[in-house]
């Protein structure tokens, strides 16, 4: 990867429906030459996908929480990663190291929906602890990954 397709990956983060066109003008590039490295970095994985950015609150989602949680033993992973898969309100996963097992994203309507959840969370087999924290603000949330 150089840095024309650093420039390329910067501006699609900043708007992913900008056109090749645009996208030409500005890095100075032709047309042609720049479908060709945008098709290159979708083969390769480096663009794993075009997609948009809602906003929860816009959606009647006011609430988010972060939930750790630690199983008895690692055999459980399996069956709930496919738990998780299925839960709409669950947008993020992470298999992490320390005290606990798992951490959670959970963006839901409010704290009777969280609850809800929190309920069919606890109810996985082999679950020993958990700890749920409310996010009262968000500082910065950036999915965008900007290559160096």
């Amino acid at each position: 990867m150089d840095d024309i397709d650093k420039k390329i990956l910067r501006r699609l983060q900043e708007n992913a429906r900008i056109t090749i066109s645009d996208l030409s003008s500005e890095i100075a590039l032709s047309m042609p030459a720049i479908s060709e490295r945008l098709k290159k970095l979708e083969a390769s994985g480096v663009i794993q996908q075009y997609t948009v950015i809602l906003d929860p609150l816009k959606l009647n989602k006011h609430l988010m929480s972060l939930m750790f949680i630690r199983f008895d033993n690692p055999g459980h992973g399996d069956a709930f990663s496919d738990f998780v898969k299925n839960e709409a309100e669950i947008k993020e996963c992470f298999y992490i190291t320390g005290d606990f097992d798992y951490s959670l994203k959970i963006i839901t309507e409010n704290t009777r929906t969280l609850e809800k959840l929190l309920t069919r969370i606890k109810n996985q087999p082999g679950i020993v602890k958990t700890q749920t924290i409310v996010v009262l603000s968000t500082i910065t949330d950036s999915p965008s990954i900007l290559p160096d």
